[in-house]
């Protein structure tokens, strides 16, 4: 199983980005997906999920309303639209995904905002 991200860049603040990661050597629809972050410094934090049997999302409080997450099961695509960007988003990115009692994580996309 192999999770690539991609979508990371520079952006200034009040610019949008959208982060996708594809998965490959499983059939992912029944899996719960998730997106982390790691700021510099700091511990890796949950900011979305989807979970699987129901598909209901889940923000943390510093991305709501700002980030979408998605799945995209027939391309075995995670998104993460990312909107009104702003410096304290400045991190690296990960995809996580879990199915039965296992986890698999990308490699992580850096995205760093701009004041």
């Amino acid at each position: 199983v192999q999770l690539q991200a991609s979508g990371g860049g520079l952006v200034q603040a009040g610019g949008s980005l959208r982060l996708s990661c594809a998965v490959s050597g499983l059939t992912f629809g029944n899996s719960a997906i998730a997106w982390f972050r790691q700021a510099p410094g700091k511990e890796r934090e949950g900011i979305a999920c989807i979970v699987s049997d129901n598909d209901d999302t889940v923000y943390s409080d510093s991305v709501k309303g700002r980030f979408t997450i998605a799945r995209d099961n027939v391309r075995r695509q995670l998104y993460l639209q990312m909107s009104s960007l702003k410096p304290e988003d400045t991190a690296v990115y990960y995809c996580r995904l879990a199915l039965q009692g296992r986890t698999w994580w990308g490699q992580g996309t850096l995205v760093t905002v701009s004041s």
